[in-house]
C-alpha cells in the first residue's frame, strides 16, 4: 500500500483525509484517541457550559459520629430544575444540604456548585430585632441594600449612573412590592408587615425567615421542611410559589402532595447512595418499584445460572473429557458480579386500640364560647361529634383552631354556653408542644410505664409496638430519639386508654412519608372519632369526612372540599383571617362536588373495613383486659406471698398461696397466648382487606 500523502493531516484533502475525517471524531468520543483542533475546543466549551449549568456531586463520602452516611454517592442536578430530596429519616437529607452549602466538608469526593450561582438556604434561627417585617425581608437582598447605601453616598456622576443601572437590572425599585406580596402570601397583612419582627412568636418569625430566602430568589434555593411552621393556607400559597420558581430548587419535605405537585425530579438517598429520577413522588415510587422487581428477577436468574454452572463443575471437574469446560465455567463463576436486589422498604404500621361503645353524642357544644382570661376567641359554637366522625378543622393560624380543640378536650371550660359529654368518654389529645414535657433522660419504655403504672410489662411494650417502637427503640433514651420517634411515642401515650375520640393537632410535623401513610391507614381503621388540625392536604383528603372552618370568631361546617377551599382563598384574594367572606365556599363548593364524590367513596370503603374488623378488634380488647386483670392479681399474690414468708407464718399458708399463684400464672399465660392469637388474626384480616381494596 502506498504511503499516505502529506495532505492527510487535519486540514488536508484527498481520500485519506476524507477517511480520517469521518472516523476521528468517533474515536475521540470513545476515548480511543483524544479530540483535537476545532472540535476539541467545541467539546471543551460544551463541557464547561454543562458544568456551569448543573450542581455536580461526584464520589461523595461523608461520616458523622463514625457512621457512614454517603459512600461514593454521585448525582447531577441540572439548572432550573425543582428537585425533591427524599429518603428515610436519618439517611442524610439535611446533611446533604449542609455539604452543598459548604457548612460541612466531605471526607471524599466533590460537590461542585457553579461559581456564578447564588445559593441560599432557609435560616435555622428565627430573625429578631426592632426592624419591621418588610425591612427585614428587604435587607436579605444584600446587593440591593449595598447599592442603595452606595447611591446615597456617591457623588461621581459616572459611578451614580453605574449604580442606578445595576439597581434597574435587579428590579430594586419594585422590590418592596415583591417583598410585601411574599409576606402577604405567608399570612402577614399590611399592619403586621410594619410591626417589629421581635414582637412575633417564634413560629411566625420563622415565616419571616422563609419570606426572606424566597425574596432573594437565589440560583440554588435549599428548603428543608418549609411547611413545618405554616398553616394549611400558607402551605397552599407556598406550593403555588414554588411551582413557578424559575431557578434550581432542592426541597426536603415529607408532604406527599407537595412532592407530587412541585418537583420536576426526585433525588433519592438510600444505602448511602444517590439516585436521580424524573417526575414527582408517585412517579418515582412506580419507577423504583419496577426497578426493584427487575433487580430481583435478575438476581433470581443469576442464582439459577450459578447453580447450573456449579452443578456442571461439581460433576465434571475431575473427568478428563470435560475438565476444560468445567474449568472454564469455574472461572466464569469467579468473574460473575452478583446482582444485589434493592432492599425492600421498611414496613411501618400504626394501630390505635379499639374503644368501647359509648352513647352518642360524644361531645355537643351548645351556644358555647371559649377563650382565655375571660376574653372570648370563638363564640356561637353549636357543634356535635359522634363516634363515626372524621373532621378536619380549617382556618389560618391565630383564628382559634387549637383553642377549639382544647375546648373539645375539656382542657378549657366554656366561657358561656355548655359542653356536654358522657362521663365515660375517653379522649386522646396530641399536640406538638407535648414533646417538651417528655423526660429526655428516661427511655421510651420508662415514659410508657410511668403513664401506664397498672399495666403489665407486656401490655406496655405492646402499646409502644403499635406505633413502630420496637424493643431496641423502646429502650432508647427519649433524648436520643428522632423527632419522628418522639411523635410516635406521643401517639402511643395519648392512645393508651383506648380513647373514643382522637384530637390531633399537627401530628405529622416530624413523621416521614412512610409514617404518614401508616397514620392514614390507622386513622381509617380506627373505630372512634377523629378531629384533625394539619397543614398536610394529603392527610385531610384521605381521612376527613367533614370539614369545619374557623373564621372570624366562629366555627361552622364547611360544605366544600379542599379544592373548593383553595378556590375560596384565591377568590377572596386574602387569607381567611382577614375581613370578608363567610365559610360557605359558594360556587366553589358546588364546583367541587364531583371530586368530593370520589373521596366520599374512598371514605365509605374505609368505614366498611372498620366495620368488618370490629369483632376482631373487640376480641383483642377483651383478651387485653383479661391479661391486665390477671397481671394485677398475680402481682397481688406475689406481694402477699413475700409478706407471709417474711412474717414467718406456717408452711400451709405459703403452700396455699403458691398453689393459687400457680393457677393464676397458668391462666395468665393462656390469656396472653389468646391475646396474641387474636391480634395475629386481626392483622391478617386487615392485610387481606387492604390487599382486596388495592
Amino acid at each position: 500500500m502506498p504511503p499516505l500523502e502529506s495532505g492527510c493531516d487535519a486540514g488536508g484533502s484527498g481520500p485519506a483525509a476524507s477517511f480520517l475525517g469521518r472516523f476521528a471524531p468517533a474515536r475521540g468520543l470513545r476515548g480511543q484517541r483524544p479530540p483535537y483542533g476545532r472540535q476539541a475546543e467545541i467539546r471543551r466549551r460544551r463541557l464547561r457550559n454543562l458544568k456551569d449549568d448543573m450542581l455536580t456531586i461526584s464520589g461523595l463520602t461523608y461520616r458523622i459520629g463514625g457512621r457512614l452516611l454517603f459512600d461514593g454517592a454521585s448525582a447531577n442536578v441540572p439548572k432550573d430544575h425543582r428537585v425533591a430530596v427524599v429518603g428515610h429519616n436519618g439517611t442524610g437529607k439535611t446533611t446533604l444540604l449542609r455539604l452543598i452549602l459548604g457548612e460541612l466538608a466531605p471526607d471524599g469526593g466533590r460537590l461542585e456548585v457553579p461559581p456564578a450561582w447564588r445559593v441560599a438556604r432557609l435560616a435555622q434561627e428565627a430573625p429578631d430585632g426592632d426592624a419591621s417585617l418588610l425591612d427585614t425581608v428587604l435587607a436579605a437582598d444584600r446587593e440591593r441594600a449595598d447599592l442603595l447605601s452606595r447611591a446615597d453616598a456617591e457623588t461621581r456622576p459616572d459611578a451614580i449612573a453605574e449604580i442606578q443601572t445595576r439597581l434597574a437590572d435587579i428590579g430594586a425599585h419594585a422590590a418592596p412590592a415583591r417583598a410585601a406580596a411574599i409576606l402577604a402570601g405567608l399570612g402577614f397583612d399590611d399592619a403586621a408587615q410594619a410591626r417589629p419582627v421581635g414582637s412575633f412568636s417564634g413560629g411566625w418569625r420563622m415565616r419571616v425567615a422563609l419570606a426572606a430566602v424566597l425574596f432573594q430568589a437565589p440560583d440554588l434555593l435549599l428548603l428543608d421542611e418549609p411547611t413545618n411552621y405554616l398553616d394549611l393556607e400558607a402551605a397552599f400559597w407556598l406550593e403555588g410559589y414554588l411551582k413557578s420558581y424559575r431557578h434550581t430548587l432542592l426541597l426536603v419535605s415529607h408532604d406527599r402532595g407537595l412532592l407530587n405537585r412541585v418537583p420536576t425530579a426526585i433525588l433519592h438517598l438510600e444505602d448511602r447512595k444517590l439516585a436521580f429520577y424524573t417526575g414527582g413522588y408517585d412517579q418515582f415510587e412506580r419507577a423504583r418499584r419496577a426497578d426493584r422487581e427487575r433487580r430481583a428477577a435478575q438476581a433470581a436468574r443469576q442464582e439459577t445460572e450459578r447453580a447450573r454452572m456449579q452443578a456442571f463443575v461439581d460433576r465434571f471437574r475431575y473427568k478428563a473429557s470435560k475438565a476444560r469446560q468445567a474449568q472454564s465455567r469455574l472461572k466464569a463463576l469467579e468473574r460473575m458480579e452478583p446482582v444485589v436486589p434493592l432492599a425492600a422498604d421498611q414496613v411501618v404500621r400504626f394501630d390505635f386500640p379499639e374503644p368501647e361503645p359509648v352513647a352518642p353524642p360524644l361531645i355537643a357544644l351548645e351556644d358555647a364560647s371559649c377563650g382565655y382570661d375571660g376574653a372570648p376567641v370563638l363564640g356561637g359554637l353549636n357543634l356535635r361529634l359522634d363516634m363515626d366522625d372524621r373532621i378536619a378543622i380549617l382556618g389560618a393560624n391565630g383564628q382559634g383552631k387549637s383553642t377549639l380543640v382544647k375546648l373539645l378536650a375539656g382542657r378549657l371550660e366554656p366561657l358561656a354556653g355548655r359542653r356536654v359529654a358522657p362521663r365515660r368518654l375517653r379522649i386522646g389529645y396530641f399536640a406538638q408542644h407535648q414533646a417538651d414535657e417528655l423526660d429526655l433522660a428516661l427511655t421510651a419504655l420508662d415514659e410508657a410505664r410511668r403513664a401506664m403504672p397498672d399495666a403489665a410489662d407486656t401490655a406496655v411494650r405492646s402499646q409502644l409496638g403499635r406505633f413502630g417502637l420496637s424493643q431496641q427503640r423502646a429502650e432508647t433514651r427519649v433524648g436520643d430519639l428522632s423527632g419522628g420517634e418522639k411523635a410516635r411515642l406521643l401517639l402511643a401515650l395519648m392512645s393508651r386508654t383506648a380513647p373514643h375520640l382522637l384530637l390531633l393537632d399537627e401530628p405529622t410535623n416530624h413523621l416521614d412519608i412512610d409514617s404518614r401513610s401508616a397514620l392514614i391507614d390507622a386513622l381509617n381503621a380506627y373505630a372512634g372519632a377523629v378531629v384533625l388540625i394539619t397543614h398536610d392536604p394529603h392527610l385531610i383528603e384521605l381521612t376527613a369526612d367533614r370539614l369545619w372552618l374557623v373564621r372570624g370568631g366562629r366555627c361552622r361546617v364547611y360544605d366544600g372540599d379542599l379544592d373548593a377551599y383553595r378556590r375560596l382563598l384565591a377568590e377572596d384574594g386574602a387569607r381567611p383571617g382577614r375581613a370578608g367572606g363567610g365559610g360557605g365556599g359558594g360556587g366553589a363548593a358546588a364546583a367541587a362536588s364531583d371530586t368530593a364524590g370520589g373521596k366520599r367513596e374512598r371514605r365509605r370503603a374505609a368505614a366498611d373495613v372498620r366495620a368488618a374488623l370490629a369483632p376482631l378488634r373487640q376480641a383483642v380488647r377483651a383478651h387485653e383486659r383479661t391479661v391486665e386483670v390477671l397481671t394485677r392479681e398475680q402481682r397481688t399474690l406475689e406481694a402477699r406471698l413475700a409478706e407471709t414468708a417474711q412474717a414467718g407464718h406456717g408452711g400451709e399458708a405459703i403452700a396455699a398461696l403458691q398453689i393459687t399463684l400457680g393457677e393464676v400464672t397458668k391462666r395468665l399465660t393462656a390469656a396472653e397466648e389468646a391475646w396474641l392469637d387474636a391480634a395475629e388474626q386481626l392483622e391478617t384480616q386487615a392485610a387481606a382487606l387492604a390487599a382486596e381494596d388495592a
